[in-house]
């Protein structure tokens, strides 16, 4: 099974697009583009610097634009599953054929001139945090009045929040752990970036989506979404809730991915999959930069490919731990037992009182991922729902 991967912000380097506009259409491909998004795109990818295309209102149309270009000269009828990292999102839903590419660069213009506008509205970063135990990292997070952004897998946290606030983490690291401040405008994917969301949920409205022709992967929760207009509602919600990449790649691993392709600017998310998925059945990984990529893309497609076939599609969604707390299971509630949208599978007690969990999606309980009296941070994955979409 084969998935391909768009990258997100980060990713960027200067002059990354420059081969690809060696190719038929390509150039006149972004010029349509960059009349969708208002930012020139073959500037940005060709002969602006790295401080140029740092700023998010530029970086974000970029990123889709480039995955977008270059899917268009891969076989993706044999492509089986499709993820994107925060912005990389409308590329992998644009892909799937969620979304037109034209419907997906023009969100892209509008979510990167919003955040960036959300961060003038106060000092704000992020900081990536490395290594240490998972669950005391996060409480140090919360500790400091931040938020877990981005849960990366292979070790890696990114908090957001109040620069104040991410300076007194640095200054009080979690045992065992590296932080590095991210050269980002401010804290996406917090409620810092409410203002964002807000704006691009008023041009979201009036977009057509379709359905999604292969799988689908969602940041909120690594589920694979079957419905176009749930996943354009997931876009706009990401813009202020976390990047859970890593329960994107268990679902990779779930789903036996055995390879996967990351579209330019390629590196980073290989690099999250290549020290995540490890082992005997670790994913054979490629990562397409150039057009002198392309035939090899090709040759792994052909050779692992699987066309797609008139049969549900597994479905995973992980429910997660709404605030810090105690967790405790519903009673009677047992591994295997077919749940409901909305229903209470359980509770998470808060010194402000016991608060709700529940299925977001029909399905059937396949793996409780935390017991009872266990403690839980906000986010953190506590039973894993299955099925057929």
């Amino acid at each position: 099974m084969l998935a391909v991967l768009s990258p997100g912000q980060g990713s960027q380097k200067p002059g990354f697009l420059t081969p690809w506009l060696d190719l038929a259409g390509a150039e006149a491909r972004l010029r349509w583009w960059s009349a969708l998004a208002g930012v020139d795109l073959v500037h940005l990818g060709t002969v602006a610097d790295a401080e140029e295309i740092k700023d998010t209102a530029r970086t974000q149309p970029l990123l889709v634009a480039a995955a977008l270009l270059a899917a268009e000269h891969l076989p993706l009828h044999d492509v089986t599953a499709t993820a994107g990292h925060s912005v990389g999102e409308l590329g992998a839903a644009a892909l799937a054929g969620v979304l037109t590419a034209e419907s997906a660069i023009t969100l892209a213009g509008v979510r990167g001139r919003e955040m960036a506008a959300a961060c003038a509205l106060e000092p704000t970063g992020m900081a990536a945090v490395l290594g240490g135990d998972p669950d005391e990292v996060l409480a140090a997070i919360e500790a400091h009045g931040l938020h877990p952004a981005n849960r990366n897998g292979a070790g890696q946290i990114v908090a957001a929040g109040a620069r104040d606030n991410l300076d007194k983490l640095a200054a009080e690291p979690p045992a065992k752990t590296r932080i590095i401040r991210l050269q980002v405008a401010g804290a996406f994917h917090t409620p810092y970036m409410a203002p964002a969301e807000a704006a691009l949920a008023a041009v979201a409205g009036g977009i057509v989506t379709a359905d999604p022709a292969r799988i689908l992967l969602s940041n909120r929760d690594g589920a694979a979404v079957a419905h176009g207009r749930e996943m354009l509602q997931r876009l706009v919600r990401q813009v202020t809730a976390p990047v859970r990449w890593d329960l994107c790649m268990r679902t990779l691993a779930d789903l036996g991915v055995t390879v996967v392709i990351e579209l330019p600017p390629a590196g980073t998310l290989a690099g999250l999959v290549k020290r995540e998925l490890k082992g005997p059945d670790a994913p054979e990984i490629v990562t397409l930069n150039t057009p002198d990529d392309l035939p090899a893309a090709r040759d792994l497609i052909a050779r692992h490919g699987a066309r797609p076939r008139h049969e549900p599609a597994p479905s995973f969604r992980v429910a997660v731990a709404p605030s810090a707390g105690t967790f405790g299971r519903t009673e009677g509630l047992a591994e295997g037992t077919t749940v409901r949208v909305g229903q209470v599978i359980g509770h998470v007690a808060t010194r402000q009182g016991p608060v709700e969990v529940t299925a977001h999606g029909d399905g059937v309980l396949t793996e409780w991922l935390a017991g009872t009296d266990d403690p839980v941070a906000p986010g953190q994955p506590l039973a894993r729902i299955g099925g057929h979409l």
